[in-house]
C-alpha cells in the first residue's frame, strides 16, 4: 500500500479511536491526511490536549509514511470540497476514506434543541455524505474504500444516535451507488471503548457485560479498519460490522 493516500476525519487526541487508526494505517504503509477540531475537544469533559496533534503526526513520521492533518469545520458545508482541495496538493490523491467525526452533546427527546439537532445532522450526516462525494468523483485509482464509524446509541442521546443512523443509511447506499468505480464502503460500530469519557463505575459495568471480559481499544478497531482498506478486504461492502467484543450478542 505504500505511496497510497488515506483521509481520516476527527484526530483530535492520541488516545482517540482515530488516532488508534492513523498510527495502524500509517504502519500498514498508507501516508496520512487527518483532521481536526479544537472547538469540540474544548467543551467536552476531557477538554483540549495541547499539542496532541503534533504528537499523532510525530508517530505518523516514526512509521515512515508521509502526514498532512488540517483543522477542518465540518459544519460548514463548503470544507469537504476544500479538504479535498488541500489534501491533494499536500500529499496526492485520496485512495482511502475514513470518517471518525462526530459531534456529540447528550440529549433526550424532550430537551434537544433545533439547533442542536441540526449541527448534528450537519455534521455526522451531511458532511460525511459531502465528503464521500467527493471522494468518488476525485478518484483515481480503480479501487477506493470508505470506512465510517457509527454508534448504536439511542435514548437521552437523540441528535447523535439518529444522525449516526442516518449516516449508516449514506454508507450502505455508497456501496451500490459507487461501487461501479471499484469503491466498497462500509460501517463499523466499535462498541464501548473508553476514550477518556467513561466513569470507573461505568468501565466496570461494560467490562463485566461483555462477553471478552473487557473494553475494547482504539487498536482493535484500527485492526478492522486496516483490514476492510485492504486487498483482502476488497470483498466486503454495504455491511455494518459490529466489533464490541461480543457485547451486542449478549442481549
Amino acid at each position: 500500500m505504500t505511496g497510497r493516500v488515506a483521509l481520516v476525519t476527527g484526530v483530535g487526541r492520541e488516545v482517540g479511536i482515530a488516532a488508534g487508526i492513523v498510527e495502524r494505517l500509517a504502519a500498514d504503509g498508507w501516508d496520512i491526511a487527518m483532521t481536526y477540531w479544537s472547538p469540540f475537544d474544548r467543551r467536552m469533559p476531557w477538554g483540549e490536549r495541547p499539542n496532541s496533534v503534533e504528537a499523532i503526526e510525530a508517530i505518523v513520521r516514526e512509521r515512515g509514511a508521509r502526514v498532512f492533518s488540517v483543522e477542518a469545520d465540518l459544519a460548514d458545508p463548503d470544507t469537504p470540497a476544500q479538504l479535498f482541495e488541500v489534501t491533494t496538493a499536500a500529499l496526492g490523491p485520496v485512495d482511502a476514506l475514513v470518517l471518525a467525526h462526530a459531534e456529540d452533546i447528550e440529549s433526550g427527546i424532550l430537551d434537544t434543541t433545533v439547533e442542536n439537532f441540526d449541527l448534528h445532522f450537519a455534521v455526522n450526516t451531511r458532511a460525511s455524505w459531502l465528503l464521500i462525494r467527493e471522494f468518488a468523483d476525485r478518484l483515481t485509482a480503480s479501487t477506493g474504500r470508505i470506512v465510517a464509524l457509527t454508534s448504536d446509541h439511542t435514548s437521552f442521546n437523540l441528535p447523535y444516535g439518529a444522525s449516526k443512523g442516518a449516516l449508516d443509511r449514506v454508507v450502505i447506499a455508497a456501496a451500490t451507488e459507487l461501487a461501479s468505480r471499484g469503491i466498497t464502503a462500509n460501517v463499523v460500530n466499535p462498541g464501548p471503548i473508553d476514550t477518556g469519557w467513561m466513569s470507573p463505575e461505568l468501565v466496570e459495568k461494560l467490562a463485566a457485560q461483555t462477553p471478552a471480559g473487557r473494553l475494547g481499544a482504539p487498536g482493535d478497531t484500527a485492526a478492522l479498519v486496516s483490514f476492510l482498506l485492504s486487498e483482502d478486504g476488497g470483498w466486503i461492502s454495504g455491511q455494518l460490522l459490529k466489533s464490541d467484543g461480543g457485547l451486542s450478542a449478549a442481549y
